[in-house]
């Protein structure tokens, strides 16, 4: 595949400096695994794909495609120049992700001859240092399926096609689009979009006289209650990385602080809270091992009592766990509710394969693949019109649909993952007791005024 090479270059030398800065030996579950692990092959995995959560879509294969391009450049993506093979990057390390991908897949190679697609997993802490290898070595996939909060980093390196006229976003959530935008032009297309809210196990919670906390204090208290003999009162994936940060921001914002206030006084007071857990024995220093998947398993193996963490995790817990009594909570506050946006997007790599990867594209966000993708991630549609019924009926997908209303997002911010590194750092400093909150604050603090030149 042909990239521009000037675009390659940059590319590898800005991810190699953000590897050096983001990991810092504290990854999670899947550090270590090989990157260039195949995903389950498509054709292989669909029919284990195909049940349960694909139950109502069957009668729509002919629905309109809301956020599908005009049909001009409809025609042109379905063919000629982009026959071939299309590979697809992603991260996911659920099963039932990979699962859900590779039947849409499947079912896309063998609704046509033009285009034949396959995924390949990279393991979400070698995601950037794999694009920047195959940057440099001229092996980039077709379509690459991103954080949210990385895409502006990686299109300001001049590494993804732009979209504008090729994809209709008009009906897609502003704050999705926006993700994927810079400087007016489109470089991808919001695959999903979630937020984090608070999970809480129903009888520990009634054995122990315990209400559903909704204030930092209430919280802390009810947590302490909680921790007793093998279960702790708290968890969320305290990583030092960019999954770390998406759960430490909700506390942030919480206090009324910006992004780039770490060192203010609502700053402090999130890196304190978090302190306070973790000194009191209401959450495991653990935490900062665990990704968002480690979090899930413990809270459904009993061992947590409540979990900050977001609805992609239902599909898994009502499978693994179905006996168990859970519900869900808006995050308690401090002085405003808050959460933090989430979701993935695609974008294609100039230079591909990008007709192919489009005619891919338009088919995985057909009403009917969207519906069934997002119900088998537990996600909410980046399309409106798609998500205005999506979830009537469903209390728990209500609730986070509500949630999602206090939802903020990251950046948008070229240099986000510089600022992203910053705070996680802060927060293991201070869950590890290496640092005091001010401290900590003020080291970050230094870094972020560094970084966007406050």
């Amino acid at each position: 595949m042909k990239l521009k090479k000037v675009g390659a270059f940059l590319l590898a030398a800005m991810v190699s400096v953000g590897l050096l800065a983001g990991c810092g030996g504290n990854g999670g579950s899947n550090q270590g695994a090989d990157p260039g692990t195949e995903s389950t092959d498509a054709a292989s995995g669909a029919d284990d794909a195909a049940g349960g959560s694909t139950a109502g879509n069957e009668d729509e294969g002919d629905a309109a495609n809301d956020g599908a391009p005009d049909e001009t450049a409809s025609n042109d993506a379905a063919g000629g120049d982009g026959a071939g093979d299309v590979t697809i990057w992603y991260y996911w390390e659920t099963e039932g992700h990979q699962k859900a991908l590779d039947k849409v897949i499947s079912d896309f190679n063998a609704s046509q001859d033009a285009v034949q697609v396959s995924a390949k997993y990279v393991p979400f802490a070698d995601f950037k240092k794999q694009l920047s290898i195959g940057a440099s070595a001229d092996e980039l996939p077709d379509i690459a399926i991103l954080d949210s909060p990385d895409h502006a980093s990686y299109a300001t390196m001049g590494i993804f096609a732009d979209l504008g006229g090729k994809f209709d976003v008009s009906n897609y959530f502003e704050g999705a689009v926006d993700s994927c935008t810079i400087d007016g032009t489109l470089y991808g297309v919001p695959f999903g979009v979630n937020c984090l809210g608070l999970y809480y196990n129903e009888d520990l919670l009634q054995a122990s006289g315990c209400q559903v906390p909704t204030t930092w204090d209430e919280l802390k208290e009810t947590a302490k209650k909680l921790t007793k003999d093998n279960v702790t009162g708290l968890a969320f994936c305290s990583l030092q990385n960019e999954e770390g940060t998406f759960n430490f921001m909700p506390w942030v914002w919480s206090t009324g602080a910006g992004s780039y206030e770490i060192n203010s006084e609502g700053g402090v007071k999130a890196l304190t809270l978090a302190k306070d857990l973790v000194d009191s024995g209401a959450m495991s220093k653990e935490c900062i091992n665990w990704t968002q998947g480690d979090v899930m398993n413990q809270f459904i193996s009993g061992n947590v009592a409540m979990m900050a963490n977001g609805p992609w995790q239902i599909p898994t817990i009502k499978e693994e766990a179905p006996e168990l009594k859970w519900n869900v909570a808006l995050i308690p506050k401090d002085s405003d509710y808050a959460s933090v946006l989430g979701g993935e997007n695609y974008a294609v790599i100039a230079g591909g394969n990008e007709e192919g990867a489009l005619s891919f594209l338009q088919y995985a966000t057909e009403e009917s693949q969207v519906k069934y993708l997002m119900e088998s991630f537990g996600y909410i549609s980046a399309d409106k019109t798609i998500a205005e019924g999506q979830f009537s009926g469903d209390a728990v997908m209500e609730k986070f649909t509500e949630q999602l209303g206090y939802a903020k997002a990251r950046g948008p911010l070229a240099e986000w993952p510089e600022v992203s590194d910053a705070i996680s750092l802060a927060f293991n400093q201070v869950m590890t007791g290496e640092k005091e909150p001010q401290e900590a604050a003020d080291t970050a603090q230094q870094a972020i005024d560094g970084i966007v030149g406050q």
